[in-house]
């Protein structure tokens, strides 16, 4: 007896593991500063709660339409016209159970076992999972921190072959942070024009936690808008994680493909979580932009910080609320009882000795870095960066 090979092809999410090990110290009564999950330390605004009340009280407690309410659908358009100047109709649009559902939707939908899609690494570390379950070949693109950890249009080209299928782009990045131009996106476009093959899935589910400006999207260029699918949601920008909604804004082919799958397996969205994202995108924006200049303010403070450190290299984050320095000076180096041969030691030994939670690069495809999340307060930024610096002193 033994589980499927399809489950065996797939490892345990580290980001989770982490977090995981974090609140099993914390039980035991030691003090982690936990670093390791992406996830706004904000609580949900309140006029979205509200809205939320509102629905239980109304008994919007059934079953929803599989791709969403049309209420909901229709304040996405609405959502990319007036900020995306994006034009999409309701029939484009599917909501599911958080963007991750709606990645994997979009994968399982489009991938063929021998297919091969393109993750720039580092990733998240869910992507190539995803593509392995779908029976795909997960093809990693290395960008470096010298170059931002952005790929470049020669490497993309390099990468694409007749088995191509499809590219998984994700800007505002998880977990570097790094922010593809307007002018980045479109030198990498013109690539993809000469492979009409290639399907983008647009990861953009930090847009909002943006330190450039505007938001580019690679869904903004007509000649390849067709063969873009953009996955977006609330839980980054409204602080509504656990509320689990996302969505696709896509051609109608493969929103009708997503919704086939989806109507398999889990069927519409939470009704009370759709009423609630669709107060927030109606409602003020101004939420959003408060928590984006926090994030502004603790991404400066904690770039300052790790600069502090020797033996880290760090780049200065565009978006997201990630810090993914270049840890690999430390390898070989021990306190006379942890050895760290590579970034999961690194992390582990931060984690068990200066009690905080990140998470080792090797997950993320990038095995010189680390990840930590500075989606927490001044405070305790300020102490982890301490403890940081510290414990990373013993180490000889």
């Amino acid at each position: 007896m033994e589980l499927s090979e399809r489950l065996q092809r797939l490892q345990p999410s580290a980001t989770l593991a982490m977090s995981q090990r974090s609140s099993e110290l914390k039980a035991q009564g030691v003090d982690v500063i936990n670093m390791s999950v992406g996830e706004p330390d904000f609580n949900t605004p309140d006029h979205i709660k509200e809205a939320a009340k509102q629905a239980i009280d109304e008994n919007w407690s059934r079953y929803s339409p599989v791709p969403g309410y049309p209420e909901l659908k229709n304040a996405i358009v609405a959502k990319l016209k007036n900020e995306n100047g994006l034009e999409y109709k309701p029939s484009q649009i599917l909501c599911s159970n958080g963007a991750k559902q709606s990645v994997c939707n979009t994968v399982m939908a489009l991938v063929n076992a021998g297919d091969e899609v393109i993750i720039p690494a580092p990733y998240w570390v869910s992507y190539p999972q995803m593509v392995l379950l779908a029976e795909g070949t997960p093809v990693f693109v290395e960008a470096k921190i010298e170059q931002d950890f952005k790929i470049t249009p020669e490497q993309l080209e390099a990468a694409i072959t007749p088995k191509t299928k499809a590219l998984i782009l994700c800007s505002p990045s998880n977990p570097t942070g790094s922010v593809y131009s307007l002018k980045e996106l479109e030198a990498l476009k013109n690539v993809l024009l000469k492979h009409p093959q290639v399907l983008v899935i647009a990861d953009e589910i930090y847009e909002h936690i943006n330190y450039v400006g505007q938001h580019a999207s690679m869904a903004s260029f007509p000649d390849i808008k067709d063969r873009v699918v953009i996955i977006n949601g609330v839980s980054k920008a409204y602080a509504m994680t656990g509320w689990r909604i996302g969505f696709i804004a896509a051609p109608e082919w493969i929103v009708k493909g997503c919704n086939k799958l989806q109507g398999q397996y889990t069927s519409g969205p939470c009704s009370v979580s759709q009423k609630a994202a669709e107060a927030a995108y109606t409602g003020s924006q101004q939420c959003v932009e408060d928590m984006r200049l926090a994030f502004e303010r603790r991404k400066n403070l904690i770039v300052k910080l790790a600069k502090e450190i020797p033996g880290l290299e760090v780049n200065d984050p565009q978006g997201a609320f990630y810090l993914f320095p270049k840890c690999s000076s430390y390898f070989g180096k021990s306190d006379g009882k942890h050895l760290i041969n590579n970034s999961t030691d690194f992390a582990m030994y931060l984690l068990e000795v200066g009690h905080v939670a990140t998470v080792g690069g090797d997950a993320f495809g990038s095995p010189e870095c680390f990840r930590m999340s500075y989606a927490t307060s001044d405070e305790n930024i300020i102490e982890a960066m301490s403890r940081i610096k510290n414990v990373l002193a013993k180490l000889k």
